[in-house]
């Protein structure tokens, strides 16, 4: 079986078929008003584990991620700031740029601006007007939405449900509420170009036409994008494109689901996001990705701290695995290939994926083996995680184990040596198991509770202390613990 991509346009998982040799894909990048928040960098992993993918399933791909650098809301950003448009967007592009090379998301072949291709934009809403499709009121343009009959098909809305909820605002001068603008007459103070119908500059939905046409053609493969942009952006695209060409403009649609924060949807325009940046102090790069992957792109993912807290002592998890083999050589067929490979082709399943990696790691822990560890991290490339080493490396709690041991023969505590007697015995067994590591620290943890009970503060303390060094912090919920590694 061949790669199969969910379609927004036909809401169904088909087999794909590129139009040529070459894979065109567009993306819908930033507005770069403000710096990017995770959400962002969501649909920008989306993007990169499709490319990897077509890349390892020996496709050529030529990849586009516009910045829409000119629009309402950078102009708000220049008066509200004092600075010029292009200073603030240029900065925040930069600060997406760093993002994602700390992600190692692939770099797209080419990010177009809009600001870039006004000559583009000019053109085609003049082959719009010309073919009837668009009209000019006072300076603005305005697209015919009527005039499309296939309007609606990508986000599965009617004309008659669209009229209910269209307005016209008294700046504008439609023929009819459901018209978008395709250039709007510039304002005092306001950046401009000069076009036909007067200064101004574009509107949103076809800076982004204009832009993926001229680069891809008037038919390219792949549209991807947030879910937030099927309607109205991704439909505007649609309906302005086939109308200027007559040709199908994107043949598969692919949309991720949105990063939430409480059940709402993470997004500059209501300030309720967390800036990758912000995110990046905290965690590391892998754990990251792993957070994201472990959702499949299409369904929505809450954030939380506590599930970032997961990724990282899941990927801890891995990290360990891998780092107990050194020189490790690239294995020439993989194990469980034929599995991750149904898996990545099921409309990329990466917690599918994800899945396999970790039964590979349970199975490698059971029987150390070069050819299990080879295929772990063979696949951790395929799915873009960067070769890593582990900070806290797993003897530090061992460390912390021998010197608690120690304290506890000098305190001779009986009561204690009888409770551990077993874990102390059995160590050398728990260091081989899959759960290794986080037994050593549970049987920390269960020391030291009992030594609470006793009232024994100064060794419990001496623990956490010990711990804490070692970037192992102990959580207290009443009489009973938890850890989380500061691996950052």
């Amino acid at each position: 079986m061949g790669l199969r991509l969910h379609n927004t346009l036909t809401n169904k998982i088909e087999d794909f078929k590129p139009i040529k040799d070459i894979v065109s894909i567009y993306t819908c990048g930033l507005t770069v008003q403000g710096p990017p928040h995770l959400g962002h960098i969501r649909a920008a992993i989306a993007r990169d584990v499709l490319v990897r993918w077509l890349l390892h399933s020996g496709f050529r791909v030529i990849a586009l991620e516009n910045f829409t650098d000119i629009d309402d809301k950078i102009i708000e950003k220049q008066k509200e700031q004092k600075r010029d448009w292009r200073i603030i967007a240029e900065e925040n592009i930069a600060k997406y740029m760093k993002s994602c090379d700390e992600l190692n998301i692939i770099r797209a072949n080419i990010y177009p601006k809009a600001s870039q291709h006004i000559e583009e934009i000019i053109e085609l809403v003049s082959i719009l007007i010309a073919k009837g499709y668009a009209y000019e009121r006072g300076g603005d343009v305005y697209f015919k939405v009527r005039a499309f009959k296939d309007y609606g098909k990508l986000s599965k809305k009617s004309i008659d449900d669209l009229v209910s909820g269209a307005r016209c605002v008294p700046t504008e001068h439609k023929n009819d509420p459901l018209d978008f603008a395709l250039w709007k007459a510039a304002k005092p103070g306001e950046p401009y170009w000069l076009s036909p119908w007067g200064n101004g500059r574009p509107g949103w939905h076809i800076e982004c036409s204009a832009m993926s046409m001229h680069h891809l053609g008037a038919t390219f493969d792949i549209h991807t994008g947030g879910e937030d942009l099927i309607f109205p952006h991704h439909e505007n695209e649609i309906a302005q494109s086939v109308c200027a060409t007559g040709k199908e403009f994107a043949r598969y649609w692919l949309h991720n689901g949105w990063v939430l924060l409480g059940g709402e949807k993470m997004a500059k325009s209501t300030g309720h996001y967390f800036l990758i940046e912000d995110v990046l102090k905290d965690y590391r790069p892998n754990v990251i990705r792993l957070y994201l992957l472990k959702t499949q792109y299409r369904n929505q993912i809450e954030f939380s701290r506590e599930r970032l807290d997961e990724a990282r002592a899941a990927y801890l998890r891995i990290l360990t695995y891998i780092h107990g083999f050194e020189n490790l050589k690239a294995t020439a067929k993989p194990l469980k290939i034929e599995e991750f490979t149904e898996a990545m082709n099921d409309d990329l399943n990466t917690p599918k994926a994800l899945g396999i990696i970790f039964d590979l790691i349970k199975q490698g822990y059971e029987k150390p083996d070069q050819e299990i560890a080879a295929s772990v991290k063979y696949y951790l490339h395929i799915l873009g995680f960067k070769d890593d080493v582990p900070e806290q490396p797993i003897g530090d709690a061992i460390e912390v184990l021998n010197e608690v041991k120690q304290k506890l023969g000098v305190e001779k505590s009986e009561l204690l040596k009888k409770a551990t007697k077993d874990l102390w015995d059995h160590l050398e067994k728990v260091t081989h198991s899959e759960d290794f590591f986080p037994i050593v620290i549970n049987v920390l943890l269960d020391i030291r509770n009992q030594l609470r009970a006793e009232k024994n503060y100064g060794l419990a303390d001496f623990i956490r202390t010990q711990l804490a060094q070692k970037s192992i912090q102990i959580l207290d919920h009443g009489d009973k613990s938890s850890f989380r590694v500061e691996i950052k």
